[in-house]
């Protein structure tokens, strides 16, 4: 049960991660405890124990029947209780919630519109995985809304961030970009692996929505979709024939 006085209810007040869970391995789980623990340092929250996040992410998988499927764990990690107002009680006591659904792989590329919700480049709701996901909520409304998949969403400098719920990715001049994490990027575990990866080139650019015009492949990230080759933005089709050949190049790196 969630108190009526929980801040992560009332306040948004509180931080998430989702991972992908396979036959009960908790993939990319040290990426994953570890951002968590930065943005409870970023937000002034005492960090959960990673031991008992781990008992109860099994737990919940149990739970739900999902040891041996694949499935998305969520851990939310709320403030918790504090009274009416913004105020945080002098020695808060921060509530674990672990939850677990099944979730299928995307069934091919994605269709993309640029959304007219902006991204807050300077709020730790850009860059730490805070409960305060409304322009997230509101960007992928629009992209439904519209037909497609997803939304890419500009910072209020107007330059590219991210997707609603993925990072972004794309191929310029033989080059993979994605957009500096300074313009209001959340540094994904995927988008971490990717460029880690030796060998690989990528670049990290502030630029607009025009580079996405231009490119001749695009990539969505994140941990339930790993990477996910994009079909169309806007309504401009992209040549499939280079996305695959990357996409292969990139799955074949996780």
């Amino acid at each position: 049960m969630i108190a009526p006085d929980d801040r992560g209810f009332t306040l948004g007040d509180g931080l998430f991660e989702t991972l992908l869970a396979q036959d009960g391995d908790l993939e990319a789980w040290t990426a994953h405890i570890d951002r968590l623990g930065a943005g409870c340092r970023a937000l002034g929250l005492p960090a959960p124990d990673p031991e008992l996040v781990r008992r109860e992410s099994v737990r919940a998988l149990q739970a739900a029947g999902l040891e041996d499927a694949r499935a998305a764990v969520r851990i939310t990690w709320t403030a918790g209780p504090g009274g009416r107002g913004l105020d945080r009680p002098a020695s808060p006591t921060p509530r674990l919630v672990v939850t677990a659904a099944p979730v299928v792989a995307p069934a091919g590329p994605a269709r993309l519109i640029t959304s007219t919700v902006r991204r807050p480049e300077m709020s730790l709701t850009a860059r730490h995985k805070t409960l305060s996901s409304l322009d997230a909520v509101m960007a992928r409304r629009e992209a439904i809304a519209a037909g497609a998949d997803e939304a890419v969403m500009l910072n209020s400098q107007g330059n590219l961030a991210c997707a609603a719920a993925a990072n972004l990715f794309w191929l310029e001049d033989g080059i993979l970009c994605t957009p500096s994490l300074d313009c209001g990027v959340l540094a994904g575990t995927v988008r971490a692996r990717i460029m880690a990866q030796d060998g690989l080139a990528v670049r990290e650019v502030v630029a607009t929505a025009e580079a996405l015009r231009g490119a001749r492949a695009i990539f969505l990230t994140n941990s339930l979709i790993g990477v996910r080759d994009v079909v169309e933005l806007d309504g401009r089709v992209l040549p499939q024939q280079v996305g695959q050949s990357i996409l292969a190049t990139l799955r074949g790196r996780m």
